[in-house]
């Protein structure tokens, strides 16, 4: 992952529950819509096959990660895959301290300010503030006054119409993914739906 090209977009898309024949024309759909970065949850039946798909049809156009990577042998899996940074719901040391080791980018799941803490100290590229809903956008300028120098990934929750107060807040990425890869676009392969939803996002972005 280059993770300064990421910073000029700084916008997450997280698929999960994918069949690995919707693979080819959804990553053709993700890359027309302006999304540059997309991770692929490990709790995805099949999840390495379908990282090494993406992989092949993005052909570097892309960026893919793995998401949930909640243990050492999923991360080994989607090294092996060709995902180039972990995402998780929550701290796992010794997932970061391996991926701070080999220069990995890392994005591990917090919610207090304790827990934020604790996983920037660990080597976070950035926080995942999950889930940022119940909180809303201010929680996350609360957290940055005195944790100025702590990079945060606001995720679930974000839309594009609250997008820019995200980022007002203090959030130097977003991520979404349920209210765009819906199960029901998914299982209808309804990809324009899909293409429109990942615009509205990135329009909103842009917008700011």
């Amino acid at each position: 992952m280059d993770l300064a090209r990421f910073k000029q977009k700084p916008i997450l898309g997280i698929l999960r529950g994918a069949d690995i024949g919707l693979i080819e024309p959804l990553v053709e759909t993700v890359i027309s819509s302006g999304l540059e970065t997309m991770e692929i949850t490990m709790n995805t039946p099949g999840a390495p096959e379908l990282i090494r798909k993406a992989k092949q049809v993005c052909r570097d156009r892309l960026t893919i990660g793995a998401g949930t990577v909640l243990s050492m042998e999923s991360l080994k899996s989607a090294l092996e895959s060709g995902a180039t940074f972990m995402v998780m719901p929550v701290l796992i040391k010794e997932v970061v301290a391996y991926c701070l080791k080999n220069k990995i980018p890392v994005f591990p799941g917090a919610l207090s300010v304790q827990e934020v803490y604790q996983a920037w100290e660990a080597g976070a590229t950035m926080v995942k503030v999950f889930p940022a809903k119940f909180f809303g956008p201010e929680y996350l300028r609360e957290i940055k006054g005195p944790l100025n120098q702590i990079e945060l990934l606001a995720c679930a929750g974000v839309t594009p119409q609250n997008l820019g107060d995200y980022f007002a807040c203090g959030a130097s990425a977003i991520a979404f993914g349920a209210s765009v890869f819906k199960k029901e676009w998914l299982a209808t392969a309804d990809f324009k739906r899909i293409g429109q939803a990942i615009k509205e996002y990135i329009d909103a972005w842009q917008g700011l």
